[in-house]
């Protein structure tokens, strides 16, 4: 018996070995998926980084980006089309980045539109319950513009503040419609 379990411990130690090194093994099936995964979510991270990171972007402008391999498509609109220009380059300077798609709309200048987009702004912004949304260097709502139509995009905390956004927004003088996109952050 003794001779028995002398040579079942080393054969069980030399089976669970190689079990580990297959699961270790570049070139395994569920490696590849959960390697191929963790280079995508380090893609997202990284891109959406450089994006909030951009200087020149206000509350006033929205980009959204989605990847697909080593590629990555950067969609949305912006006032300043200098912009469009930097959020490509910097999204080309992510490692693992082949291919950019840039599909950034540059919304056309108007003063109108300036000026109801500083009145969205202070109407939601200047809300006691809106108010803690104005905070940071890029608030998570942001008021789109185009020909008087304003679109509200990004995350709030509950469906009253969306609503209360949306009212604020649908308030102001001269905004001929206002679409809420705003998502609700689940707990």
């Amino acid at each position: 018996m003794k001779k028995l379990l002398g040579w079942f411990f080393p054969a069980w130690m030399c089976v669970a070995v190689a079990a580990i090194a297959m699961a270790q093994e570049p070139g395994a099936p569920g490696q590849a998926a959960t390697g191929s995964q963790r280079m995508h979510e380090r893609i997202t991270h990284e891109v959406r980084h450089e994006l909030v990171m951009l200087p020149q972007l206000t509350i006033f402008d929205n980009l959204q980006f989605k990847v697909d391999g080593s590629k990555v498509t950067v969609m949305g609109q912006v006032v300043n089309g200098s912009i469009k220009d930097s959020a490509e380059k910097v999204i080309k300077s992510v490692e693992g980045v082949e291919t950019v798609v840039n599909q950034i709309e540059i919304l056309p200048a108007s003063q109108n539109d300036d000026r109801i987009r500083e009145r969205v702004a202070r109407a939601i912004f200047n809300d006691n319950r809106l108010f803690r949304y104005s905070m940071g260097s890029v608030p998570p709502i942001h008021i789109i513009v185009r020909n008087g139509h304003v679109t509200l995009e990004g995350v709030v905390n509950s469906q009253t503040d969306k609503d209360t956004a949306f009212l604020r927004a649908n308030g102001v003088p001269g905004v001929f419609s206002v679409k809420n996109n705003l998502q609700v952050q689940k707990s």
